[in-house]
């Protein structure tokens, strides 16, 4: 019988396999736990972007701290989700794809139609949200105030520019520019949205009572929205793959999985939190609406400007950006190499041929399909019906994921010692519960909307 700390890493650094006895008796003591931390923060960081942080805002406007709660289960169903697409892939050895094949062929048929068309409206709304800080920051372009087109649609050409740098960081696919990069932008995140936070002056008694559960009238559908929709879709199943490009690929290295999508989760709940914070302190209490879209956070810029100046207000549109531009870079990287290992199965090629990889010529392909076809629908506004075609298969990722992962984690393929117990299996009930009413309520939004 073995115990949990024999699954800690026996490497003589995180992104190595293990090197043996003497690496063994070195691990604790050179290693301390946080160095090992990084696909978690990268998964995290790719999933909450301009969206969540406004979905938050909002709630914090409309009900101040009620809905905090319903925050704080979004980040711990994140945490469980992440976690089992972690667990599959350190188990077996096998992606998170492979593991949807043995679900059944339908998976394919979902996913094949699902990745292309989300892919094609995604990258056009990333691209969007990392314009919008940038064109509020230089509404008009240094030198070109005169040339007619460039002059009047400066959000174009950052949008432009931001899908462009975006595949050039990842074209590559080297995982650990990546992590670091995200890294960086974590923590321009971090002192600009937590700090906006904390120069509200919080009332902790009003945050302490947040924790309780309850549901403000008629704040039901927003309450399952909240606790459902923080912190990416697609990206989520993206993890297993950038645990592999960490080196971490055994099931050695699950304890310190855990801790990463852990500390990783816990980080994203910190500005979930504060978002909310920022709404209920300076937008509830002074009953100032803003925008639902990702523009109610150029709103709050200029509700924080006339509050605290001017300085205060480019500092939060710059962690803004931060925030939009690492959901670029992890999405062109992480969903690429998704696309990459389905296409390459329907080639017939075997799981480990080097095109079914990140760098390989299918990661590519998507690569440009995310920057290049969306750039349509930033010139030519987004036809209805790709709209509407996004919001069906989309209503139906997260529900996916969560029935697929019930599955796997309680079938034959998975090592009986990595199956999930009673409670893993409960939660992932009540997710799938969840999510299922969430796609409901997406598919008639598509739809009526």
């Amino acid at each position: 019988m073995h115990s949990e700390d024999a699954e800690q890493p026996t490497s003589p650094g995180p992104d190595h396999p293990a090197a043996g006895p003497a690496a063994a008796a070195e691990e604790p003591a050179a290693r301390p736990r946080w160095k090992l931390v990084g696909p978690g923060l990268v998964v995290a960081a790719t999933g909450i972007g301009a969206g969540d942080l406004v979905a938050t805002l909002v709630a914090g406007s409309r009900y101040g701290y009620a809905l905090l709660w319903a925050a704080v289960a979004g980040v711990i169903i994140k945490i469980v989700l992440v976690e089992g697409a972690g667990r599959w892939t350190l188990a077996t050895g096998h992606s998170i794809f492979e593991g949807w094949r043995r679900v059944g062929r339908w998976t394919s048929w979902y996913f094949g139609p699902y990745i292309m068309i989300w892919g094609f409206v995604y990258g056009a709304t990333a691209m969007s949200a990392s314009a919008l800080p940038l064109a509020a920051l230089v509404p008009q372009l240094p030198g070109l105030g005169d040339v007619g087109w460039i002059a009047n649609m400066p959000f174009i050409v950052y949008a432009i520019a931001s899908g462009l740098i975006g595949a050039g960081l990842v074209w590559l696919g080297r995982y650990h520019a990546l992590e670091k990069i995200v890294a960086v932008l974590v923590g321009v995140m971090f002192l600009t949205v937590v700090g906006a936070a904390v120069v509200t002056l919080p009332n902790l008694g009003e945050v302490l009572g947040g924790l309780v559960p309850r549901i403000p009238e008629g704040g039901l559908v927003y309450t399952l929205s909240i606790a459902g929709g923080v912190g990416g879709t697609i990206t989520l199943a993206a993890y297993g793959y950038w645990l592999k490009e960490k080196g971490w690929s055994t099931p050695r290295w699950m304890r310190v999985m855990r801790i990463d999508n852990a500390m990783a989760y816990v980080i994203s709940g910190i500005f979930v939190v504060a978002m909310l914070i920022v709404g209920a302190e300076l937008l509830y209490s002074s009953s100032i609406a803003i925008d639902e879209g990702d523009r109610g956070l150029l709103d709050l810029s200029e509700v924080l400007a006339a509050r605290y100046g001017t300085a205060f207000s480019w500092v939060f549109l710059i962690g803004f950006w931060a925030s939009s531009f690492s959901s670029v870079l992890g999405v062109w990287n992480g969903v690429s190499v998704m696309f990459a290992d389905f296409w390459g199965h329907v080639r017939g090629k075997s799981e480990e041929h080097p095109d079914r990889k990140i760098g390989g010529k299918y990661y590519r392909f998507y690569v440009l399909w995310l920057t290049f076809p969306p750039m349509l629908l930033l010139l030519l506004g987004k036809p209805v019906q790709v709209i509407i075609a996004y919001g069906v298969l989309g209503a139906f990722f997260m529900p996916f994921l969560a029935v697929t992962l019930l599955v796997l984690m309680n079938s034959r393929h998975m090592p009986q010692r990595w199956r999930n117990g009673p409670l893993l299996n409960i939660a992932l009930g009540v997710v799938t519960l969840l999510f299922l009413v969430l796609g409901a309520n997406q598919l008639i939004g598509a739809f009526a909307g």
